[in-house]
């Protein structure tokens, strides 16, 4: 993986709650289901040794299996280059913006579907969080971190109520929009809300009446909270974001950090590629996966991912579950042939020209070095 200077490194340890999962009332969007997430730390299963296997009965060896699957479907996350970015640059802006009144800068991150948008932008605000909360450790009430999506046919009172629902404000039904902001506005700033990540954003078209006063109402708590403000989106700039009075506007305030799939041309994207393969498979717990044998796979990975990090994990996560369920402890391609991914991933696989461009960009490095 590309290396750096890295001055807002990941947080590691725990701060309580490491083994809770986010219960199907409590989604991100709520700040009891983003408080679980921040606080939530996989730990890797311990592999034993060949006599302690022998060792177990049918139902340990069944939880034990069962331990590692759920781990595996939830492998912990790697730090790509696009997540360091968004790190660094949006909690940079925080620092610029912690003493301006308007005007404050924010990021858009805009990319096609599977790029890991959204990744990055809970992995921004499960970071500030964790440091925020380093620096304030006596502080129980305080809330860093607003995170929201915005509704498909969204309205600017569907949004405040969105802002709304993730503090737990309780308003009556027939609370005007204005009500709702002001709720709002207060329990953040007492709350000390300093980052606020606002994700599907395509879902809004400034060039609709309804979408322009979505905008408008964004822009509006962007200018009343004391705060940073990201959003996260696909392909955005094809969106019309940034077109009219409106667009000029945002583009005049936001830096765009594109997501896109990985490259797999030059030596260098593809020891990239090979080194974010290498950190998968150390993360990986199976008894007869020799070391490096998941990097071997990295051309066919790429293939049948398209450089897309979703789909590359999906694949991955598949076949460790396979193997685990299969008896074969290891991952061939027999069982990455059996998982499933996107459909924009198969389409990308099925054109012969990709992989094709790939081996002649390949072969002329090789020349040229």
């Amino acid at each position: 993986m590309t290396r750096g200077f890295d001055p807002w490194p990941a947080f590691s340890d725990a701060t309580g709650g490491g083994d809770d999962e986010v219960p199907p009332d409590a989604p991100l969007t709520t700040k009891e289901g983003w408080r679980i997430f921040v606080d939530y730390q996989p730990t890797p299963p311990v592999l034993l040794a060949p006599d302690q296997l022998l060792a177990l009965s049918r139902r340990e060896r069944a939880a034990y299996d069962e331990a590692r699957r759920d781990y595996h479907g939830d492998l912990p996350l790697v730090n790509t280059p696009t997540i360091r970015q968004v790190i660094n640059t949006s909690r940079l802006l925080v620092q610029l913006n912690r003493r301006q009144v308007s005007a404050r800068r924010g990021v858009i991150i805009s990319g096609a579907s599977g790029t890991g948008k959204t990744t990055a932008l809970t992995q921004l605000g499960r970071t500030h969080e964790r440091h925020i909360r380093k620096r304030h450790r006596s502080d129980r009430h305080r809330l860093p971190v607003i995170y929201v999506t915005v509704p498909p046919a969204a309205t600017a009172r569907m949004v405040a109520v969105e802002f709304a629902r993730f503090l737990g404000l309780e308003l009556p039904s027939r609370a005007n929009i204005t009500d709702i902001v002001n709720a709002v506005c207060h329990t953040a700033a007492h709350t000390h809300v300093g980052l606020v990540c606002v994700d599907e954003i395509h879902n809004i078209s400034i060039a609709t009446r309804t979408g322009a006063e979505v905008s408008d109402q964004l822009k509006y708590f962007a200018e009343r909270l004391p705060a940073t403000f990201v959003y996260a989106g696909i392909d955005v700039e094809a969106q019309g974001l940034f077109a009219g009075v409106r667009g000029r506007q945002i583009a005049g305030r936001f830096t765009v950090i594109p997501a896109a799939p990985f490259a797999y041309g030059t030596a260098e994207q593809r020891e990239t590629w090979r080194s974010l393969i290498a950190t998968l498979e150390s993360l990986l717990r199976l008894h007869d996966q020799p070391a490096g044998a998941l990097v071997a796979f990295a051309e066919y990975l790429y293939r049948r991912s398209g450089g897309m990090i979703g789909s590359l994990s999906q694949l991955v996560r598949g076949a460790v579950i396979l193997a685990i369920e299969t008896g074969t402890e290891r991952i061939t391609q027999e069982l990455l042939d059996v998982v499933p991914v996107d459909y924009a991933a198969e389409r990308a696989a099925s054109q012969p020209h990709i992989p094709a461009r790939a081996r002649a960009a390949r072969a002329a490095a090789d020349a040229a070095s």
